[in-house]
């Protein structure tokens, strides 16, 4: 059986063709440009993005993605403080506790 990917898993039997262009276009295709940025670039200005549009739902798995493509727990935690002087502070505060979050769970899962 074939594992299937985070957008099938939350809403691949609700919104298929999302699920689709999640998966073949953002991540098949924009993810996997190269030339001008890195994965992990990538990672970075996601995250940025994720955290200056409240979009907390989506960081989880962003954050864990951003660790895999070779962003540090330090240098995360530093991009989310510095993100408080441009995003606001509670947007800050609510990303930093999503990431405590995740880095505990992957703490305890190691």
């Amino acid at each position: 059986m074939v594992e299937q990917t985070p957008a099938q898993k939350a809403v691949g039997d609700f919104a298929p063709e999302l699920v689709s262009l999640t998966d073949d276009v953002l991540f098949g295709r924009v993810w996997a440009r190269e030339g001008q940025l890195s994965r992990r670039d990538r990672s970075l200005v996601t995250v940025a993005s994720l955290v200056t549009s409240s979009s907390f739902e989506q960081l989880t798995s962003h954050l864990e993605l951003a660790k895999k493509n070779g962003l540090t727990e330090a240098e995360l935690v530093e991009a989310l403080t510095h993100l408080a002087f441009y995003a606001g502070w509670p947007k800050a505060m609510s990303a930093i506790q999503v990431a405590k979050r995740v880095f505990a769970q992957k703490e305890e899962q190691q």
